[in-house]
This record gives C-alpha cells, structure tokens and sequence, in this order.
C-alpha cells in the first residue's frame, strides 16, 4: 500500500477559509491562498534573518486542488538556502477539508526572501 503524501516542512501559518476570500463559486482566490504563503514565508525568513525580510522572488507555483469556502489552510515552510542576504524557502499550502477529515495539497512553490537593515538595503545574514 502508497504511503499517503505528507506536508514538507515546519507548520508556520494556519488560517481559515472564509466566504469574503471566495469568488462566487466557493472557490478561495488563489491570491489569497498565496498572500498566506507569502506571510508564512516572511515569518519564517524573519526569524532566521533575525529582522526585517522581504519578498524577491516566488517561483513555480501551481495550485493542484482548490481551497473552499470552511478549509483550514496549512502553510509548511521549509528552508532549503540561507545565502549572503537572502533565504530560500520551500512552500506548501495543505487544506483541512471541513466536509471530510483529509488534509489535501493545494499548491507549493519556492520563495525568496531578502534581509533589510533599518535603512532598507539587504543586510548580511549572520551564519548559525
């Protein structure tokens, strides 16, 4: 028997999905779904950085399963490169069905992150 798929990463974020962020159909936007990766990434980014991050760069994203209207949205990041003023996360979106107890991948994608100083240039990011 296939081992059912796992989400990659740390639980970073959780959210529910709620009738304002759906188009008329029940369907969650998908800019909504990628503003909480997005939070989820700077969070994570932040942490490591130790400061104020923003986003460079999302790359290949693609959604696989809609979130409705009453899911829970997981967001799991992963680090996967810490370079000299930025920070390469992996991104998972999973959703909690509500009608059903299954956790469903909704989309991932890689996002980049870079460290600011307080005057807003990319900042070295300390080694652990």
């Amino acid at each position: 028997m296939a081992e059912s798929p796992k989400p990659r990463g740390q639980l970073t974020l959780r959210t529910l999905a709620m009738p304002g962020d759906a188009n008329p159909a029940g369907d969650i936007f998908g800019g909504w779904v990628m503003a909480q990766m997005d939070l989820a990434s700077g969070i994570r980014a932040a942490e490591r950085a130790k400061g104020r991050v923003v986003t460079a760069a999302v790359k290949e994203m693609a959604f696989v399963s809609p979130v409705k209207i009453g899911d829970t949205l997981s967001i799991y990041t992963d680090i996967e490169r810490i370079g000299r003023t930025s920070v390469t996360l992996h991104i998972e979106a999973w959703a909690h069905r509500s009608r059903y107890n299954g956790l469903e991948k909704v989309t991932a994608a890689t996002f980049i992150m870079v460290a600011l100083d307080e005057k807003g240039s990319p900042k070295p990011i300390a080694e652990i």
